[in-house]
């Protein structure tokens, strides 16, 4: 059994956990510990508070003790707005609380493109368009192309977390662009576990989205390999590149 540690800010969408954990058909277990938000807004003063290292290393002990043997801080935009370095030594300082490799959702998206052999990629971010151009930012400062950014504009997890398939097809083909080798959708407040092939389907091209990189990162970093065509390309391809 191979046991996977998850910090998740809050409760918008941490059903695709479980979800994804019954998909992955295997002998792999997703424990989620639910970090503290003292202010629910996509904005980067909030979101950089949420992120701040006293308040991960709050879930670690329960993590260390549930068997994890990687952690993952299962969150975007709560590193992202650190800028590639600050959210390096984020998770620097995570995993050394830890005491195992750690990562972020931000990283894994990096990570995922590049496995993919996707380096033109598309976003479609549900943030407004300050925080989404960061997103962008953090992509390029990782060797990515972005051909664009779609930004939906909501200010706030709680939104986004009412989404259904309708709207997460919309901001995915409202991101499309047909340079785009792949289409990220950030946000771990999204649920998209249960439309993975269908979006793949529609856009004809990967779609990477931010609860099932977390996932992938995860099992990256415990040098796993789990073949789920549930879960979209990224789960039933072999890796194109080192990363």
């Amino acid at each position: 059994m191979t046991a996977l540690g998850f910090l998740y800010p809050g409760h918008s969408a941490d059903d695709d956990y479980p979800r994804i954990e019954q998909l992955l058909g295997s002998d792999v277990r997703l424990d989620l510990v639910h970090t503290d938000i003292d202010e629910d807004a996509y904005r980067v003063d909030a979101l950089r508070e949420m992120g701040a290292p006293e308040r991960l290393a709050k879930g670690v002990e329960q993590l260390r003790l549930a068997g994890a043997e990687a952690i993952v801080w299962a969150c975007t935009s709560g590193s992202f707005v650190l800028g590639r370095e600050g959210a390096q030594q984020q998770v620097r300082a995570l995993a050394t609380a830890a005491g195992m490799p750690a990562s972020s959702t931000s990283f894994a998206f990096v990570h995922a493109a590049r496995e993919l052999g996707s380096v033109r990629v598309a976003v479609g971010a549900t943030y407004p368009q300050d925080v989404a151009g960061l997103f962008a930012d953090f992509l390029a400062a990782g060797g990515l192309e972005v051909t664009g950014v779609h930004s939906a504009g909501i200010d706030t997890a709680a939104e986004v977390s009412t989404w259904g398939e309708a709207e997460v097809t919309a901001l995915a083909r409202a991101a499309d662009s047909p340079d785009a080798q792949a289409i990220l959708l950030p946000g771990t407040a999204l649920h998209t576990a249960a439309y993975l092939p269908a979006l793949e389907t529609e856009l004809a091209k990967p779609v990477l989205t931010a609860n099932q990189v977390t996932v992938w990162e995860a099992l990256r970093l415990t040098d796993r390999r789990v073949n789920a065509p549930s879960l979209g390309i990224l789960f039933t391809r072999e890796p194109l590149v080192q990363v």
